[in-house]
């Protein structure tokens, strides 16, 4: 799993950098969001941007630092699809018993019997009386099984809810907002890959003008 803390602390120092230029993860982004996600800088003037380093930092150098930070984000969008995925699959399971315990609770506070489809094994099964005692038993994970009373197991599984979808929430906009992350970094690639070439051509067109006189 891919930590985005961990992420940030490896690329204070981004490789690809030549002498000494001052390239760190603070001069490509701008702050972060509330989960510490940082926020790519939209590089406005490309030869400022490059102007402001000591040397000046090349194009080279440049793509490779936001190249990296690419990388990383990419890495972490997949991080963060599989927990969404993860979460959409939890949530439907905590409603469903959720359901599950409220009519048990239900009967069981008007005296009736339950009766339910036991199965014995795959497309085979049996009618079986519930003996309800008033518990239940919940899976916690890990071959962890806990008895609950009836109301103890509702406010667990409430619990398990809210938290449930507070963190989907969370995860989803942590989501989005690494994939525009990505996608800047990908479009100040390209613009510096561009101001090169333009560069270069210019640079190309003086060489030939000056031959010329």
């Amino acid at each position: 799993i891919v930590n985005m803390s961990a992420m940030v602390e490896q690329t204070n120092t981004l490789s690809g950098t030549e002498g000494d230029t001052s390239l760190n993860l603070g001069s490509i982004t701008d702050g972060a969001n509330s989960s510490g996600i940082p926020k790519v800088k939209f590089i406005e003037d490309i030869d400022d941007f490059a102007a402001s380093f000591k040397p000046k930092a090349s194009a080279e150098v440049l793509i490779g630092a936001f190249s990296e930070l690419f990388s990383k984000f990419k890495a972490y969008e997949t991080n963060l699809s599989n927990k969404r995925l993860t979460y959409q699959q939890k949530l439907p399971e905590i409603e469903k018993t959720l359901a599950l315990v409220t009519h048990l609770k239900s009967k069981h506070e008007e005296g009736e019997t339950i009766t339910t489809q036991y199965n014995l094994c795959d497309t085979v099964y049996a009618k079986a009386k519930l003996d309800d005692s008033g518990t239940v038993n919940l899976w916690l994970g890990a071959n962890v099984m806990l008895e609950y009373t009836y109301a103890e197991a509702l406010e667990y599984l409430n619990a398990k809810e809210v938290d449930a979808k507070k963190e989907y929430k969370q995860v989803t906009e942590d989501l989005a907002f690494t994939r525009n992350q990505s996608i800047t970094a990908e479009v100040n690639m390209s613009r510096i890959y561009n101001w090169d070439v333009k560069k270069r051509r210019d640079a190309k067109a003086m060489e030939t003008a000056a031959a010329g006189k």
